[in-house]
Parts: C-alpha cells; structure tokens; sequence
C-alpha cells in the first residue's frame, strides 16, 4: 500500500523550468528580477507597504527583533504553542521570552493573558497564527497599540490567511512569513518581512544585504553592520509561481479540512476553531484526540499504517530548556502539545482511508 505523506508542495518542475533555464543562462542568481518582482507580488497580494525577503522566518523575526533594539534585558512576550524558533530568537538577543498561554479552541495567544503579561521592560510581542489561522489577531494588535508595544506576527504558517477581510502582512507592526517546504508557497528554504513603516523599510534595506547601502567610488559604501539574508533568484521564482494560485490552493486545502470534519466528527475529534471573519489557509490540518485517547499511540499506529502524522506542536515553556531556565509552563499549551494530531492535508489526499484508520485504530483502544 502506498505511502501517505503529510504534506505535498503545490509547485512541478514543469512550472518553473522554462524560466529557471533563463536564470540559468543568464548566471544571475541573485538580486535579479525574479526578487524584485516577487518582492512586489506580495506587497499587492498582502497590501503591505514594502516586503523583504529574508532566508527563513527564523532569521526574518531575528532582524525584526533587532531593528527594534532588542537586548540583554529586556522581554519580548511571546505565544506558548509555536515552534522554538519564536522563543529562541529572543533568547539569542539575551533577551527574556515571556511566555503567555493559548486559547484551547484556536490555540492563538490569549488577550487576557497578553494583558497581565505586558510590564515596563516589554520590548515586543511575537504573536503566532497558528497552523495559519489569524483568529483573533486584530484584538492582538489593539492591546500592542493600546500599550505602545509593537507587534511582530509570527505568520510562517500564515501566507494566504486574513481576518476582517484584511490579508495577514498587513495587520501587525511587523509580520514574518516561512517558505519552508511544509508551508503552502515553499522556495526551498525562505523567508519574508512585510511592514508598512516607510523608516523601518529602508532599515531593512541596509541591514538584509551586508549593511550596504549605494556605491562609494567603485565599490559599496557599508554604513552598517549587516547580514546576508538575501534569497535568491531560483527561489524567488518558485515563490512567484506558487503566489499566483494560492487563493486557490488555500480554497482545496478547506475543501479537505471539511472531508476531515465530516468523517471525524462523531468520534470526538475536535478541529482546530477559526473565527467566522477569518479566511484560514489550513496550512496544518490540526485536531484535538477525543479524551481518554491515546494520542502518541494513535500517530505511531497509523505509521505503521503507511500514514504520515504527527504532533500539533510544542509548548515552549515546557521544552527541557525553557522549563529549566524559567519555571513557567503554561498549562493550555501543555495541554494542546499532548492533546493535537497534525493529519495529511493536501489536493488529492485519501481521506477516507486516513479517516477509517484513525477510527479503526480509535475503536481498538
């Protein structure tokens, strides 16, 4: 029986190679037009003012940090049920992450919680949509505007979600997209900043390539300390590609989600909850396992069943060295790293014998 993968990447070479051929010949590999172009395909795609590509999220919302002088010292609040990268960024600076909990429905950061977080050493907020959901997002940002704390959205699972009708890239401060291959749009490896903060823009400008900034006599005239965190010309492309049929990608991945819910629903499986105003991109098909269940089990059977699963994902506070270092889990994200199973979600995908699966395997406990 053949093997059902988790995840699939929405592009064939077919697609690019007539143009990567072009790259190719041409031996520009980088800072060409694919990156400016792409560049300003997601700025109308997103509304955002300006966009920056970057190598990863993980290094977008590292710059990000430092162009607001994040430091020894300060804090920077953070969502408790993300990857670590959002944590270790902060840690990196010598900063504190402030770890504040998730909803149990659409396990977004909680605006209570961000509330009685907020103190006069907070330096920003690095909010997740998680699994590409923006539910509550906006409430989010009122409260950072609310306390001049600016508002960095940790979107990498987030390109083609929106809320109130408003593209996610558009409504934070600062918000970090990833092309990783497990994300709708992948270039490989990749990243994105949008902002629409004219002074912020052209800081980035400066510091994503070297520091460098115009021509001094024959060479460049670098008036900062800088990084190379460009991408390149064959990944913009594939970006590119992919950007244009993303509204329908993220319209099949919904249609999947709904296959899911309907198959699963009686036997106590709870999707993951998005806003009536939110358009989610389901960039992860995340549930919740019925009480009682077993939920490791469950992932390591339908392995062995040829079906690719795994956990929603992690509570950093509880991660061996953040729980070692500061004591502070917080127990709804505990509960959803133990409590979620992240099913295979793309066009074309067996539904329903990932679905009798889990319930033959659900039915046997």
């Amino acid at each position: 029986m053949s093997q059902i993968r988790l995840m699939r990447p929405y592009i064939s070479f077919d697609e690019v190679e007539a143009e990567m051929r072009e790259i190719f010949d041409s031996g520009m590999f980088t800072r060409g037009q694919h990156v400016e172009a792409f560049r300003k395909e997601l700025c109308a795609y997103t509304g955002a003012k300006f966009t920056h590509l970057a190598t990863s999220a993980t290094t977008a919302l590292s710059v990000c940090l430092k162009l607001l002088g994040v430091a020894a010292g300060d804090e920077v609040i953070v969502s408790d049920f993300s990857f670590p990268a959002t944590a270790n960024v902060v840690e990196d600076l010598g900063a504190r992450p402030v770890f504040v909990d998730v909803s149990l429905d659409t396990y977004n950061m909680l605006p209570s919680a961000l509330r009685a977080r907020i103190t006069q050493k907070t330096k920003a907020v690095i909010a997740v949509d998680a699994f590409g959901n923006p539910s509550g997002m906006h409430e989010i940002a009122a409260i950072c505007k609310e306390y001049g704390v600016p508002l960095i959205e940790d979107a990498a699972c987030a390109i083609g979600s929106s809320e109130h009708g408003v593209r996610v890239g558009n409504i934070a401060d600062l918000t970090c997209f990833s092309f990783h291959p497990r994300k709708l749009l992948t270039t490989g490896e990749g990243g994105a900043i949008t902002t629409n903060n004219d002074a912020w823009s052209a800081w980035f400008d400066v510091k994503l390539n070297h520091g460098a900034s115009g021509m001094s006599g024959y060479g460049l005239d670098f008036i900062e300390q800088g990084y190379n965190y460009r991408l390149s010309e064959p990944q913009a492309l594939m970006g590119r590609v992919q950007l244009r049929k993303l509204d329908a990608i993220v319209a099949e991945r919904n249609e999947v989600r709904a296959a899911y819910v309907g198959l699963l629903d009686d036997a106590g499986f709870v999707p993951q909850v998005r806003n009536a105003d939110v358009v989610h991109n389901v960039q992860s098909l995340v549930f919740r396992v019925p009480t009682g269940m077993n939920r490791d089990g469950l992932i390591r059977g339908l392995r062995e069943d040829g079906i690719e699963t795994t956990i929603g994902t992690y509570c950093l506070s509880g991660t061996t060295y953040y729980r070692q270092r500061y004591a502070d889990v917080q127990p709804n994200a505990a509960r959803l790293q133990e409590e979620t199973i992240t099913l295979p979600c793309y066009q074309g995908v067996d539904v329903e014998r990932v679905c009798s699966a889990i319930l033959r395997r659900s039915n046997a406990e």
